[in-house]
């Protein structure tokens, strides 16, 4: 039997979201853009499926354009920021924990001139509001720090931060990227302070190659791309209206509370079972989201214990998908010793998991010390 952990890094596409998009594909196929009753059809999918993410964001429809995903989301926030700002000032302040999307940008940014400050996070594994403050100077442009940490589930306190840098600034642009909050904790764009917020179809049960970014009504950014009138000339090029309206669908089915309660009793439970497992040890900090639990299995590789796991049909993660097994520069920042980051193992829920799949988690753990550490 499956036990999928690893829904930090896509999650199973519920149901109504799958008929959605089937539904799109094979009847309601018309290009959006397309004037005949067809293409009219199909806007309107469009711009239901808009409606249902701006519903989610606390926003309205127009401050809403769909992407590819988080990546091109993040992206487009941070090209698109400094292309439209650079006359004011060129420079920019990032957490030094963010994902890769924002922190490979930041380094392409840097080889053309820009200037990227980055903030590491305290003891508590948190983003500070002073420590952000303190790096505004007067040709800051820009802040972007992460709702919640895709490797430790460490929340930001981003309105805090984003409200003392307007405090200090009010025409600095600020950005978050929400892709492992959003669904899971209400995001309230207005009270977030934020004026950008990338979020990502496929960690909320939406297929993959679809999101979108917020952008607050008077905001402006330079486009990265060029071509039609779709997304108002923003990001042009024919919607992927099948992801689209799956994306809306799942965005519909959002249920934070209930979610939550079921979440923070299966994180508690992981916990409690985790920790009395010889060589275990926490990573994630105390305020992290639920939804992510990072912890560190003894002397066993990361790598080495994943594939263990995996032929007991227990899929968990060493870090960020995206890292492709690399070094975390997550766990460095927070200053976990290189040899319990070596072990580091990311336990990502969603509200498909039981506590059979901790049980089924655990068990193969024990029995991966067992064998693997002495191989």
């Amino acid at each position: 039997m499956e036990h999928y952990l690893d829904n930090s890094a896509t999650t199973k596409v519920s149901e109504n979201a799958a008929k959605k998009a089937f539904e799109i594909m094979t009847q309601n196929y018309g290009n959006p853009s397309s004037l005949h009753l067809k293409g009219l059809q199909a806007e309107k999918e469009l711009e239901a499926a808009r409606r249902s993410v701006a519903r989610a964001l606390k926003a309205e429809s127009e401050e809403i354009f769909f992407t590819s995903g988080g990546t091109e989301a993040n992206n487009t926030a941070l090209f698109g920021t400094a292309q439209a700002k650079k006359r004011r000032g060129k420079r920019l302040v990032i957490s030094s924990v963010e994902h890769s999307s924002i922190t490979e940008a930041a380094k392409r940014l840097e080889s053309d001139g820009w200037e990227v400050v980055r903030v590491a996070p305290q003891n508590d594994g948190i983003i500070h509001t002073e420590d952000v403050v303190n790096r505004i100077t007067p040709d800051t442009i820009m802040v972007s720090v992460m709702s919640v940490n895709n490797e430790t589930g460490a929340v930001m306190p981003v309105s805090e931060i984003f409200s003392a840098v307007k405090a200090k600034n009010k025409d600095i642009i600020c950005h978050t990227d929400a892709v492992q909050a959003f669904g899971k904790t209400e995001i309230n764009s207005k009270r977030l302070k934020a004026d950008l917020i990338s979020v990502s179809a496929h960690k909320v049960h939406a297929p993959k190659g679809c999101g979108a970014l917020y952008i607050k009504k008077g905001v402006r950014l330079v486009p990265c791309q060029y071509g039609g009138e779709q997304e108002r000339k923003f990001r042009p090029g024919t919607e992927a209206l099948p992801l689209i309206a799956a994306f809306g669908a799942a965005c519909d089915e959002f249920d934070i509370e209930a979610n939550r309660k079921k979440i923070d009793e299966l994180n508690e439970y992981a916990k409690s079972k985790l920790l009395k497992i010889d060589g275990v040890s926490l990573n994630s900090p105390q305020n992290a989201l639920p939804y992510v639990l990072n912890i560190s299995a003894g002397r066993v590789r990361s790598e080495t214990m994943l594939h263990f796991l995996e032929e007991l049909e227990v899929y968990v993660s060493s870090g960020s998908a995206c890292a492709k097994g690399k070094p975390s520069h997550v766990l460095e920042a927070i200053k976990i010793d290189r040899s319990r980051a070596d072990s580091a193992i990311r336990i990502s829920f969603s509200k498909y998991n039981e506590r059979s799949d901790v049980d089924a988690l655990c068990s193969g753990i024990e029995l991966g010390l067992k064998t693997l550490a002495h191989r």
